[in-house]
């Protein structure tokens, strides 16, 4: 067996799990979260919504199949994670697509993982204490040192993390499915629509989904006026994913705020969270955040029930989001939050959850016809013609 270092994973308020360091070597810290996909462990590694956590796989065993270059879900293909702690990382990589075993792709990442541990305690104890504050660490050894350095973190909320992720400069994005192992496409659309995407930290697979939907997109840094939105002539605008609080966003905010009613506008995850606001609504902190591949979203209008892959630890507020004027859409029924709403009189929609999955199940795939359809009728989906679009769509596929 591969003799290894010494890791430790401690949480600020005093638990220390003690494991085996692979990947790189040193110190990292960040809020740790669980994650229950039982696979795709290279999206989540590489979903910039995950940048300043520390990531924990509930799954056991992790890096069986490898690493590949078409799985990456940043545009700039780097590691988000700031640590990475698995129950038992394989000793054996097996898969005709690998390229890389999980180990050397972190070390040559620069990021540590540790392995070893009790995953399973330490998911009841972020599920029982809240979501907390953590340091990873292969070189300090004193169990109190690293919980005095966990507590000295910023705490997520309040931190303006998207500039961390956003690009610096637009980009034209033109890729769509590719591959035998890309989603089955549901043939593009003739009618090409132009879409500006605002790039809060992105997944490649929305970008791919919006061109599968008939979407010419061009990608636009979060710090983006409305006016230099507006000036390229856009059909509709996408709001991306990206990571941690969505209040500190103030640029984003004021720049949807402007954008309000004068342009359709799909959100999505942290996009959601941002049009809440924009519109005037209040967003929160969720005690452990939703992570996971496994989520079930129920229609509102017509009680039909999604498994969806989501990636958040903010939520927006139900009663603050109805001041508003908007119709909440979907709700999540582990926890009764809001997962989705629309406003009819802006031209908007969102949801809190990933249609393009990655990794996940692609029931909500239909969101990105919906969003195309908003922009040819000028008008946002209602609950009820979501679902039938989700049902069309389902009967194309067969």
């Amino acid at each position: 067996m591969t003799q290894r270092a010494r890791c430790k994973l401690a949480l600020a308020d005093g638990l220390v799990f003690d494991g085996q360091a692979f990947g790189a070597a040193g110190t990292a810290g960040g809020e740790v979260v669980f994650n229950t996909a039982m696979s795709g462990y290279q999206e989540v590694l590489t979903d910039p919504s995950y940048t300043g956590q520390i990531v924990a796989m509930t799954y056991p065993q992790i890096g069986n199949y490898g690493i590949n270059a078409e799985d990456v879900e940043s545009y700039d293909g780097r590691v988000q994670v700031a640590g990475f702690a698995v129950r038992e990382l394989s000793p054996t990589v097996s898969n005709f697509r690998s390229e890389e075993a999980l180990e050397a792709y972190l070390a040559g990442a620069g990021v540590l993982g540790i392995t070893g541990i009790d995953t399973r305690a330490l998911t009841r104890h972020i599920r029982q204490a809240g979501a907390v504050n953590a340091v990873l660490s292969s070189e300090i050894a004193d169990d109190a040192e690293l919980v005095r350095r966990a507590a000295a973190l910023p705490s997520m909320a309040g931190q303006d993390l998207v500039r961390k992720v956003t690009p610096s400069e637009p980009y034209d994005w033109s890729d769509g499915y590719a591959g035998p192992f890309a989603q089955v496409s549901g043939g593009r659309p003739d009618t090409r629509y132009r879409v500006v995407a605002i790039d809060c930290g992105a997944k490649m697979n929305i970008l791919r989904n919006l061109v599968e939907a008939g979407c010419e997109v061009t990608v636009v840094p979060a710090t983006e006026s409305a006016e230099a939105i507006l000036d390229r002539k856009p059909d509709g605008v996408f709001v991306s994913n990206g990571p941690g609080d969505p209040a500190p966003v103030g640029y984003a905010i004021e720049s949807l705020r402007s954008l309000l009613g004068r342009v359709p506008i799909f959100g999505i995850c942290l996009g959601h969270q941002l049009l809440a606001l924009a519109l005037g609504a209040e967003t929160y902190k969720l005690k452990f955040g939703h992570h996971g591949a496994n989520q079930p979203v129920r229609n509102e209008a017509t009680g039909k029930v999604e498994i969806t892959s989501q990636n958040h630890g903010f939520a927006v507020t139900d009663a603050s989001l109805s001041d508003t004027g908007a119709a909440v859409t979907h709700i999540n029924l582990n926890d009764q939050t809001v997962e989705g709403f629309s406003h009819g009189d802006k031209c908007l929609f969102s949801v809190q959850y990933h249609p393009e999955a990655s990794p996940g199940p692609h029931d909500a795939t239909y969101l990105f016809t919906c969003f195309r359809d908003m922009m040819e009728s000028g008008r946002a989906p209602t609950a009820e013609q979501m679902d039938a679009a989700q049902r069309k769509l389902a009967t194309a596929k067969r």
